[in-house]
């Protein structure tokens, strides 16, 4: 499974705006430098990190981002299936009818499987776990 460049940003935004969770709006540029992401690139993602309900953004001289909700309430499920909603292994789980072997394909239940596990296990770990690593990682090469 490749994850999308689109979601591997999305989610250090995320996790970067969670490690200053209620200090306030973080600027786009500070974001950007701390966590490696091009800056125009992240400007076009925070618009659709607001736009599904993640982050709440400001404009003016104290504007920037900050969460829209709880990091423990957000999992990178949510945040894959918001950024990319085409995130299944192969074409033919999403759009069955579109191949001719689907009603006898043997490959398709584990697929199906693996789907459903990768989905299982981004449902469980938050945006909050991700910054607590982070934090912890940060403080061990300190």
């Amino acid at each position: 499974m490749k994850i999308p460049m689109k979601v591997d940003y999305g989610v250090r935004a995320l996790v970067e705006l969670a490690l200053h969770h209620g200090e306030g709006h973080i600027q786009t540029s500070v974001i950007a430098y701390k966590q490696g992401i091009p800056e125009a690139y992240l400007d076009q993602l925070m618009t659709s990190l607001n736009k599904f309900g993640f982050v709440a953004s400001r404009r003016g001289p104290q504007g920037g981002h900050a969460l829209a909700m709880d990091p423990k309430d957000i999992d990178l499920n949510m945040v894959m299936q918001s950024l990319d909603s085409s995130n299944s292994p192969l074409d033919c789980l999403i759009n069955p009818h579109d191949c001719a072997l689907s009603h006898s394909c043997a490959q398709q239940e584990v697929w199906k499987t693996v789907e459903s596990a990768i989905r299982d296990v981004l449902t469980n770990i938050t945006v909050a776990d991700l910054a607590e690593r982070q934090f912890s990682l940060a403080g061990q090469s300190a």
